[in-house]
């Protein structure tokens, strides 16, 4: 408003008798808004790009003035219009960098939040497999049978808990998923028994077979990672043997032979005394992984 006041004024003193007395004082405020101006355009474009056409200063004068004012007001008109324009011009520039700004903000709200509901996603566990074994009374669990894969399923082949046992009666669920050959409901539900029972014995047999159901699952990479966790973590447990067996067997489907030649050396030093079942399998299992000699 104070702009086009001025201009007003401007207009009007040009087209007086005196205009030709007052014009000094015109240019002077007129050179004052341009170089305001400028400094608007340096906040705005602080990397000095600017509005074009920029605003050029008045063409020299004559050096004999002419008797009429009409040429000093076309330049007063002509100076004042380059102004308007050019406070227009920046005027929408500076509406368009808005408008910009605030669909950028828009945009990075929206990736925000779909970044927190992956996020939260990823980080939701999925719900373990029912047991579906546990409801059978404990006194009619069948004989424990030993989860060897050609081993028959010898009453007493396994130690004996006492009736009620949570951890066994998980692990005997997991145990007849892994047996039906539902190997992912398997992995679930026996990594769970080793997760909420970690110091019963029976968290060796279910991480144990945990790794087996990655195994026959066609995962040997995971299943080693779980076999390899479950000796390391618990070497007393009573399949901890086991598990370097089937992390053997998991580094042969790997085709990483001579570290399986590494592991049945260690299981052969580290456990002299295995069971005989493993005790039968090993001699063909180092020959499987073309192992140059038995150990010890």
């Amino acid at each position: 408003m104070r702009f086009h006041l001025l201009c007003a004024l401007l207009l009007a003193g040009a087209a007086m008798p005196a205009a030709a007395q007052d014009r000094p004082d015109v240019e002077q405020r007129i050179q004052r808004l341009e170089q305001q101006l400028r400094a608007v355009q340096r906040r705005v474009f602080p990397g000095g790009a600017q509005v074009e056409p920029e605003i050029q200063p008045a063409t020299a004068q004559p050096a004999t003035r002419p008797a009429s004012g009409g040429s000093a007001v076309g330049d007063l008109t002509a100076r004042v219009d380059a102004l308007e324009a050019q406070l227009a011009a920046l005027t929408g520039q500076i509406e368009e960098n808005a408008h910009r700004t605030r669909q950028m903000e828009a945009a990075i709200a929206r990736l925000r939040e779909e970044t927190v509901a992956r996020l939260q996603r990823l980080e939701t566990p999925p719900a373990p497999a029912p047991a579906q074994a546990a409801a059978q009374p404990a006194a009619q669990q069948p004989a424990r049978p030993d989860p060897g894969a050609a081993e028959p399923a010898a009453a007493g082949s396994a130690p004996g808990a006492a009736a009620g046992d949570p951890a066994e009666e998980a692990y005997n669920a997991g145990f007849r998923l892994w047996e039906a050959r539902r190997y992912e409901e398997a992995q679930t539900a026996l990594q769970a028994v080793a997760e909420r029972y970690p110091r019963s014995r029976w968290a060796s047999w279910a991480s144990n077979l945990a790794g087996r159901a990655f195994l026959d699952d066609n995962k040997p990479a995971t299943a080693a990672r779980v076999l390899l966790a479950n000796y390391q973590n618990n070497p007393q447990g009573e399949r901890a043997a086991d598990s370097l067996y089937f992390l053997g067997q998991a580094l042969v489907a790997l085709n990483r032979r001579p570290e399986a030649c590494r592991v049945y050396d260690e299981l052969a030093r580290v456990y002299p005394t295995m069971r005989d079942w493993l005790r039968q399998r090993l001699p063909e299992a180092r020959r499987t992984a073309r192992c140059s000699a038995a150990a010890g």
